[in-house]
């Protein structure tokens, strides 16, 4: 198309990530979000770019965001992108069970190689605890979550054709021209909705229900570990979460070893990241029936604790923040983003669940191309 005129509504990675494809193909973006600055899942999660667990028909978005997402760390180097992998530690016979299966059945794009306990040790030093062996997925990255999106606009702004309002809520919709809380008006050639898991209001207005549900989980970041964690890490309980993972092996870690009951109750698994200051961001929990309760838990995060303690074979630092999140999900679980149309020139775009810093600058990417930007 000519040169356009977007008004991207929503200032999370979804709508970044929009607002990025739609620069990049030339356009201009006026970009509002209702916060000062997001505060959603985007700001609250890993920051993890996770090829590893992806089912098979994700595999290719996958690996087109992590290639995206490298060539954006190049160009922008405040997301803080590191191709830094992952290893997925496995305790049981059941466990390890599963990741053979995972290596031997992997496409070879996802980088999968099994590890034993020594060469775990010599990949990623600061594991000394306890655990037979690790997956290893050498294609998993992180970016910094919490100032990723900063960085991202200062680089957006610095091509003349784009404009961020923070602190504005966009209140209604007439053909293509946005009005916000302050009555201004922001007119465009096409409104791109990307509200996280705000379903009601605007959102329920515009499109009515939509097929997707909120998610709660909790996590915690430590102060500075000291040493290098050189690859994310996760536990074996990942395998029960992830798509990828799922086979006879895994059916039968699920029937002969239940979780402990705190894992199981909070539908728990282990992830840890480390983040450039040198302290661990730790989770997480899955929470799935509103309403949601306003307080944590705090046995999550002694469980928490207590695996990363056994995986780490030391102490860990004092655990200095945690807090809750929630993200939309598309409830189909073969859907990786709802799209919904509006009107002619306003489309709705939410639902990745928790993999919308994995997925963000290829969903943008894939929704310019199917409007033809």
């Amino acid at each position: 198309m000519l040169d356009m005129r977007l008004v991207i509504i929503g200032g999370g990675i979804l709508g970044t990530a929009h607002a990025l494809a739609a620069i990049g193909r030339g356009h201009e973006v006026v970009h509002l979000e209702r916060e000062v600055e997001a505060r959603g899942a985007t700001v609250r999660n890993f920051g993890l770019v996770w090829v590893s667990g992806r089912s098979a028909n994700e595999l290719d978005l996958t690996l087109k965001s992590r290639q995206l997402w490298e060539e954006i760390g190049g160009k922008v180097p405040g997301v803080g992108f590191r191709p830094a992998g992952s290893i997925t530690l496995v305790r049981t016979e059941n466990e390890l069970a599963v990741a053979e299966a995972a290596v031997r059945d992997a496409d070879a794009a996802r980088g999968f190689e099994l590890l034993d306990a020594d060469r775990v040790r010599e990949v990623n030093p600061a594991l000394r605890g306890k655990f037979l062996a690790g997956l290893h997925c050498s294609t998993d990255a992180a970016v910094e979550s919490r100032q990723a999106l900063p960085a991202l606009r200062r680089y957006l702004e610095a091509s003349g054709r784009y404009s961020f309002f923070g602190g504005t809520e966009a209140r209604t919709i007439t053909g293509s021209t946005v009005v916000d809380d302050r009555g201004r008006r922001h007119e465009g050639d096409l409104v791109l909705f990307c509200p996280g898991a705000a379903h009601s209001g605007l959102t329920r207005e515009l499109v009515g229900d939509i097929p997707v549900r909120r998610v709660r989980l909790q996590m915690m970041q430590t102060a500075p570990l000291g040493e290098p964690l050189t690859t994310a890490i996760a536990d074996g309980d990942s395998f029960r979460y992830y798509p990828n993972f799922a086979g006879p092996e895994l059916d039968r870690l699920n029937a002969e070893e239940a979780q402990p009951f705190t894992a199981a109750q909070h539908k728990m698994q282990l992830l840890a990241v480390q983040r450039l200051h040198g302290g661990l961001t730790i989770g997480d929990t899955h929470e799935y029936d509103e309403p949601f309760n306003f307080d944590v838990d705090e046995a999550p995060y002694e469980h928490l604790v207590g695996v990363m303690e056994e995986l780490l074979g030391r102490k860990l630092p004092p655990v200095v923040r945690r807090w809750a999140g929630v993200y939309s999900q598309s409830i189909d679980p073969g859907t990786i983003v709802t799209r919904a149309q509006a009107s002619e020139n306003v489309w709705v775009i939410t639902g990745p669940g928790g993999r919308g810093m994995t997925l963000g600058p290829a969903i943008g990417a894939e929704t310019a191309d199917l409007l033809n930007l």
